[in-house]
């Protein structure tokens, strides 16, 4: 099997470039070992690169990238739960600071909760299948244009998100204790901002850019 020149080449840039440059700080990380203060949660999606969009190096995030950054409801059973194992690892191995749950605007899997363009019983009809229940039982936005309605599902689905953070035990503990911290962000794409989602209620959602909100 022949890796694709594209990769090759792009690894080549990496070598001789970025590694080069903080060999010291990599070496470091191999030897002792990573200290993230935080744990993003972001979309799979290739536009949304998160330590590009946070500036942040090698050490600094933990990140768990799925499909519309769902984070799903705590459930101790024998699946498969990777997104689970990972919040877990976050927080009770590596006592990360912050947990945040990065979406962002023109997201496909949210779309898709609207649009009801993939099979139920896929793979990403089951993941999205939380939001479709959330949607059905507090769709006070019924009647906008579907443009509006995907908006506000976007940014419900960060709430969302936050709130299944909740059910994990090891998550309210920390976060009762004052050693964890809950932020709930959207990207977007088109513009570059970067805004916290603010639940007004459980049905009523704004949004405040990052950079406003520290001014």
């Amino acid at each position: 099997m022949t890796i694709d020149e594209r990769l090759r080449a792009g690894y080549r840039t990496f070598r001789e470039g970025a590694y080069e440059r903080d060999r010291e700080l990599y070496q470091d990380l191999a030897t002792y070992g990573q200290t993230p203060h935080t744990l993003v949660i972001t979309c799979s999606d290739s536009r949304v690169i998160v330590q590009d969009i946070l500036s942040a190096g090698p050490g600094d995030l933990f990140v768990v990238r799925n499909v519309a950054a769902m984070v799903p409801p705590y459930e101790n059973d024998k699946g498969y739960h990777g997104t689970s194992a990972a919040i877990e690892f976050a927080v009770t191995a590596l006592e990360v600071d912050n947990i945040v749950v990065m979406g962002h605007a023109g997201c496909g899997g949210v779309a898709s909760v609207i649009d009801r363009n993939v099979p139920e019983d896929s793979f990403v009809g089951q993941w999205m299948r939380p939001l479709h229940n959330w949607l059905r039982d507090h769709d006070n936005f019924a009647n906008e244009k579907p443009s509006a309605r995907k908006r506000m599902l976007e940014r419900a689905a960060v709430y969302l998100s936050i709130q299944n953070l909740k059910t994990f035990p090891f998550v309210t503990e920390r976060v009762k204790a004052g050693k964890l911290s809950l932020q709930g962000l959207l990207f977007d794409i088109h513009n570059g901002e970067l805004s916290e989602v603010i639940a007004k209620n459980d049905t009523d959602f704004d949004v405040r850019s990052v950079l406003a909100s520290s001014e």
